[in-house]
């Protein structure tokens, strides 16, 4: 493949990731404010979100192991399908007024990006060695727009029709379409892969139960967890508090952004301080969310507080996501990418769903600093990591 050719379809990757990250970013903005227009009960209210965090960790490996059969162009046009679906049976939910149809449109729509989060990784297969990590920050960067037009869609269909928020659904069904749209020109070069290459891989539990790939592991899912279950609750803490919907699309916004600005640096630093000091600050960034949210209940606090946990999620899951690459062979690669995924996924699916009841019992502020104790852990073990003589 040509530089000019292969420029060209991390373009195509990058706007697709785009697309994904509205969709994604709208849901996460209104899943919850949806459900409230459907269900009278306070602690089922991120069940939405949840949902799509289960249909994201449901598809990771089914995802993986069919785009090995099929291509990853055929693999990203049905999940972009599974995301049309999805604002289709959710917005057929709030019609009805059901909970349980609204989330199984979230989980078609996690499902979606249970299949899109390879797209990081069709970017490094079209790009040459010059090129690659330009092409990474090129899909990373459909982060930020989806930052601004997710939550403006979101806005846009909030009232179209009854009951609030059916038609911004049918927007995200809009915006998978033309994602698939898009795939449709999308050509990936098939992995060669070499005849030996099974002699070198491991069990899987010899593979996974290595401290440095438990260690990168659990910072991933310490950053994915506590974001997860910060962010499902800010809509409905900032309702509570009598924000408008306006004022909470803007923060989930902010908050996009500190999840995938710094990603255009992170690597920097990594390479400059190393990998254990910005999955280390990352948790104190994460702890910074904390002390903010403590601070009140204004506008500015939960800005502040939601670009903190952003920022904090960027540094160990970037961060987490470098010190996996040392805990596997190339034979083990897809096991291994599919385990921390799914990982991840599952955890922050635990903790959106969580949020609602530790919301309702707890409030905002206390539900935050009960956080602090898994953030210490998370803090020691990479102290912990960061100690041990190479080899042990």
């Amino acid at each position: 493949m040509t530089r000019k050719d292969s420029r060209a379809q991390v373009l195509i990757l990058a706007v697709a990731q785009a697309l994904f990250q509205t969709a994604s970013v709208l849901v996460l903005t209104i899943g919850s404010l949806a459900a409230g227009q459907i269900s009278g009960r306070p602690e089922l209210l991120t069940a939405p979100i949840a949902a799509a965090l289960l249909g994201t960790a449901a598809a990771t490996f089914p995802a993986s192991a069919l785009m090995a059969r099929i291509g990853r162009r055929s693999g990203f046009i049905l999940g972009a399908m599974l995301g049309v679906l999805g604002g289709m049976v959710a917005a057929g939910g709030m019609w009805l007024h059901s909970l349980a149809m609204l989330c199984a449109g979230t989980f078609l729509a996690g499902a979606y990006q249970g299949f899109a989060q390879f797209y990081r990784f069709a970017a490094s297969e079209v790009a040459d060695d010059a090129f690659r990590p330009r092409a990474i920050s090129w899909v990373l960067a459909g982060g930020i727009v989806a930052a601004f037009l997710g939550p403006m869609l979101a806005r846009a269909g909030s009232t179209w029709l009854a009951p609030l928020y059916t038609g911004s659904f049918l927007l995200l069904s809009c915006t998978s379409l033309a994602a698939a749209g898009i795939l449709l020109f999308l050509r990936v070069p098939a992995a060669a892969s070499g005849p030996t290459e099974a002699d070198k891989a491991r069990s899987w539990l010899e593979m996974v139960s290595q401290p440095v790939y438990l260690v990168a592991l659990f910072g991933a899912v310490t950053g994915a967890g506590v974001m997860m279950l910060a962010m499902t609750a800010t809509p409905i803490a900032m309702a509570h508090h009598h924000h408008s919907l306006g004022a909470a699309a803007s923060v989930i916004q902010f908050h996009v952004l500190g999840m995938f600005v710094p990603s255009f640096f992170t690597g920097s630093l990594i390479a400059r301080f190393g990998v254990l000091k910005v999955m280390t600050a990352g948790v104190l960034i994460l702890a910074g969310h904390i002390v903010i949210s403590l601070s009140g209940v204004g506008f500015g606090s939960f800005a502040l507080a939601l670009v903190c946990l952003g920022v904090g999620w960027n540094f160990l899951y970037v961060g987490g996501t470098t010190l996996l690459t040392r805990a596997y062979t190339p034979a083990e690669k897809s096991r291994a990418q599919a385990t921390n995924d799914m990982t991840i996924f599952a955890v922050g699916f635990v903790g959106s769903l969580a949020s609602g009841a530790m919301l309702q019992g707890l409030g905002w502020q206390m539900m935050n600093l009960v956080l602090l104790p898994w953030l210490g852990l998370a803090l020691l073990v990479l102290v912990w990591f960061g100690l041990r003589k190479p080899g042990d």
